[in-house]
């Protein structure tokens, strides 16, 4: 396995893109209300995306065996797990959405992803917002374990750890992979296993921590449209994704922006 090495350059365009990524999280946020669709979400989305001068990964993407995704981002909402197709279908109050975006700027790609319940906190059960916490602070279990000499596994282990310890489950078909000018590379990042095992962190490589959580069973299955993920037991999944680097010293989280949602009580800052 071959993992890129990132020179200092290199890391300043995926700062750029990937702070836009997060930008375009604070900017579609305030338009997550009830009655909107996921379509119009697409939309303003892919609006806003070229007005920067950005243009969408995920739009027209075909890996091996899949047809070419149709739409600008991913929206997964409730029971979908990951890759959910937006939809003219209005949301509801209490649902839960994902809203995962990848623009591509400069030639760079940035990838982040955050739950949005509709209609706010209080509109859902407290069952609700706490799988959305406690998938947010996994992300940040992995996360705060990024650093040269640590392993792959160390992230892994350190998810499933702190997800299983609330009574969820890990989904393990999808991973965190690395990013760069392309969409997808080395290493696969996955969010369950055991410390100590995998491949080994050194400062320059760029990878995706994002953890696909379900309230119910970890087993999942594809829908109809050939894309969207859902849990086979109909269960809620939450997702967040962040892009992080490794530092000479420890981690650097490039997907910042001003509305992101606050650090976890257990993390000191964005970059160590």
């Amino acid at each position: 396995m071959t993992i890129k090495i990132h020179t200092p350059e290199e890391i300043e365009h995926m700062r750029v893109a990937c702070r836009f990524a997060a930008e375009l999280l604070d900017y579609i946020g305030p338009h997550i209300v009830p009655g909107i669709t996921t379509n119009e979400i697409d939309r303003l989305c892919e609006e806003y995306t070229s007005s920067r001068g950005s243009v969408s990964a995920p739009l027209n993407y075909a890996p091996p065996g899949h047809t070419p995704y149709p739409k600008s981002i991913c929206t997964s909402v409730n029971q979908q797990v990951c890759h959910g197709i937006p939809n003219d279908k209005p949301l509801k109050k209490g649902d839960i959405v994902n809203i995962d975006v990848t623009p591509i700027t400069n030639g760079w790609h940035g990838d982040s992803s955050r739950m949005f319940i509709v209609g706010g906190e209080e509109a859902a059960p407290p069952f609700v917002s706490r799988l959305c916490r406690v998938t947010y602070e996994s992300m940040w279990k992995g996360i705060v374990e990024v650093k040269p000499g640590a392993r792959l596994g160390d992230i892994g282990s350190a998810i499933q750890k702190y997800v299983e310890g609330h009574g969820y489950s890990v989904v393990r078909e999808f991973c965190g992979h690395g990013i760069g000018q392309e969409f997808h590379t080395e290493p696969q990042v996955l969010h369950y296993g055991k410390p100590g095992t995998l491949e080994e962190l050194k400062p320059g490589m760029i990878f995706t921590i994002e953890p696909m959580v379900n309230a119910g069973r970890r087993e999942i299955k594809e829908s109809n449209d050939g894309w969207s993920i859902v849990t086979k037991d109909r269960s809620l999944s939450a997702q967040y994704e962040h892009t992080i680097v490794v530092t000479e010293t420890g981690y650097e989280v490039l997907t910042v922006s001003e509305g992101m949602p606050a650090l976890p009580d257990f993390v000191s800052s964005v970059r160590t």
